[in-house]
This record gives structure tokens, C-alpha cells and sequence, in this order.
């Protein structure tokens, strides 16, 4: 691996560290009553550490690595695949990463349903995971990111996971999440207008 490689793990693994240690802190002693410097210490770095890897304590609750593994998933299979078999296999192989990871994130997204400074984040992050996937498609369809129906479906794709993540909790995050997903998406037909995208001409501004 190269040292560029190298340091981008480590500061990976870092915020992982903090977001466990915080999760923690919140769990016991609750979320408005942990403080920064509390969560800096669990985690053995500085107050002004933590500022390097997280800018507000919110953004602790809300930091997802799952995003960018998806874009990179999908950007890694073969560029012949339709959209709707990319997003089968992505969405297969994520879901052995979200089951194994599933206590931590029941944690974090019941927080953010409980506590109004997260919930006033969620179209935000939305928006941003939107923008992500619109990228990701553009990039392999040759169509415009900034193109209309490509951001329609790309946000129906973000609601629809969404929705399936509200189920997934509301059942206590014991079924799988990729089967939940997977129902989400086909309720709105995701794959059908995925492909229909690709198939269509391009529309570059």
C-alpha cells in the first residue's frame, strides 16, 4: 500500500475510533450532556484533534462511511453491467458490511430521529448523498450530473433507502437491510429508470 494509502486508513480508522468512543459516551450519559472534550479524551486525542476529523458533534453521529464504499462499488464493476445489475451486487455486498456493523448503526439512527439538532440535518445529508450518487451514475452512463431526471431518480434512489432504513429500525434492525432496500426499490421502479437512463442519449451541457 502507498503512504498515501497508508495515512488515508489510518485517518480512517481514527474517526471510527472517535465515533465508537462517542456513541458510547452518548449512550450512558446521554447527547447533549456529553462534551467534546469528554468524547477527545474516551478517544485519547485533543480537543483540537477531534476539530481535524469532525466538525461539530453532530457530525459524529452523522459520519457514514457506507456512501463513499457504495460509489466506490459501483464505480469498480464492469462498465458493460446495466445500472440495475450494478446496484443488485452493491447493494448484496454492502449489506454483509451494514449486518456487521449493525449495532452501532441502530445506535446512531435512532439518534438522529431523537435529537432535534440531528434531525434538522437530515435533508442536508440527503442532498448530499443525491449529489454522490448522481456523480457516480453520470460517470457511467455519460450523462451530465447536473441533469434533471438524473438527479429525480438519484434523490427516489436516496428516499427509497431512507424509507427502508425507517422499516429496518422500526423492527428493530433485525431483518436484513438489503432485502428492505431492495423492496424499497422496486416499489418505485429504480432499476427500470436506471437502465432506461443508460440506454438513453446523454444529455452533456
Amino acid at each position: 500500500m502507498s503512504p498515501t494509502g497508508l495515512r488515508e486508513r489510518k485517518k480512517q480508522k481514527t474517526k471510527e475510533a472517535i465515533q465508537r468512543e462517542a456513541m458510547r459516551l452518548f449512550q450512558e450519559n446521554g447527547y447533549e450532556e456529553t462534551t467534546i472534550e469528554e468524547i477527545a479524551e474516551a478517544a485519547e486525542i485533543s480537543p483540537s484533534t477531534f476539530f481535524n476529523y469532525f466538525p461539530t458533534k453532530e457530525d459524529v453521529v452523522l459520519y457514514d462511511r457506507y456512501d463513499p464504499i457504495m460509489a466506490s462499488m459501483m464505480l469498480s464493476r464492469p462498465p458493460e453491467e446495466p445500472p440495475s445489475v450494478v446496484m443488485k451486487h452493491v447493494f448484496q455486498a454492502l449489506g454483509v458490511v451494514l449486518d456487521r456493523d449493525r449495532e452501532i448503526i441502530v445506535a446512531r439512527a435512532q439518534m438522529a430521529l431523537k435529537v432535534p439538532a440531528l434531525r434538522a440535518r437530515f435533508w442536508e445529508e440527503m442532498e448530499r448523498a443525491r449529489d454522490l450518487i448522481c456523480s457516480v451514475i453520470a460517470a457511467r452512463t455519460g450523462r451530465d450530473a447536473g441533469d434533471f431526471e438524473l438527479r429525480v431518480v438519484s434523490m427516489a434512489l436516496v428516499a427509497a433507502a431512507f424509507e427502508a432504513t425507517q422499516e429496518w429500525l422500526r423492527r428493530g434492525g433485525r431483518d436484513s437491510m438489503f432485502e428492505l432496500v431492495t423492496q424499497a426499490l422496486d416499489a418505485v421502479q429504480i432499476s427500470q429508470r436506471l437502465d432506461a437512463l443508460a440506454s438513453s442519449s446523454p444529455t452533456i451541457r
